[in-house]
């Protein structure tokens, strides 16, 4: 299975051509040359952890790429009404990088925007889904014109012990990242006593695809949804 790298559609084995948008399906197919802009980017790349640290008075959170170097820093806002978070270069808080902005003030089944900063462009965004209500934690991913690519579910079994067993909040989160209905990725928890640490390989998500759309449900699922549990 591959991708194509202008539309993000799915390429069946075999295939010669997009049947989305006509492009030839080896340029999407494993191992295919990535577009530039994806080679340059650090949004662009195949792996990322996410930290937080908990000995604050807010939640702080760094984004870090396989080499381990910090890459972006958000801190949660206290009794937020409308969530508006924003990542930066480090902890000294001068560069903002891009931001995820609570399109309604009730967020039962509420829409994220992720733009960047530098452009104001809106480069993503994701939408809550109503599953998310009963303890399953669940997004919608949008492409920039909205259009609904995915999403990020987690295991419905340990969902539920997260939010009603007793020391639930400590068993580690699995969540499952999907495009077009193919299972892509997964996020994965390391078990922590102390602050939690999150990782994903993106090797296998459409490669034009922003992460920082990904990176932001993850931000959002450790911020808002577990605050929930």
């Amino acid at each position: 299975m591959g991708f194509c790298s202008n539309c993000g559609q799915v390429l069946p084995e075999g295939a010669k051509f997009c049947s989305k948008c006509g492009l030839p399906a080896s340029a999407g197919m494993p191992g295919a040359a990535r577009p530039q802009a994806a080679q340059s980017s650090i949004w662009f790349q195949n792996f990322y952890r996410i930290r937080k640290k908990v000995i604050a008075i807010t939640n702080q959170y760094w984004i870090e790429d396989q080499r381990g170097d910090t890459i972006g820093y958000t801190k949660q806002k206290l009794l937020a009404i409308k969530e508006d978070i924003r990542i930066f270069t480090d902890d000294r808080m001068t560069t903002e990088l891009f931001r995820i902005k609570q399109e309604q003030v009730v967020d039962m089944w509420g829409t994220f925007a992720v733009i960047d900063s530098a452009t104001d462009v809106v480069v993503g965004k994701l939408r809550r889904s109503a599953l998310s209500q009963v303890g399953k934690d669940e997004y919608h991913l949008l492409d920039f014109n909205g259009q609904s690519v995915g999403r990020v579910a987690e295991s419905s079994g340990r969902g539920l012990a997260r939010k009603y067993l007793p020391g639930g909040g400590l068993v580690p989160e699995h969540v499952f990242v999907e495009f077009y209905g193919q299972q892509v990725a997964e996020i994965k928890q390391q078990f922590k006593v102390i602050g939690d640490v999150w990782e994903v390989d993106c090797s296998r998500m459409p490669p034009q695809f922003d992460r920082r759309v990904l990176l932001a449900s993850m931000i959002i699922m450790g911020m808002i949804e577990r605050d929930r549990k």
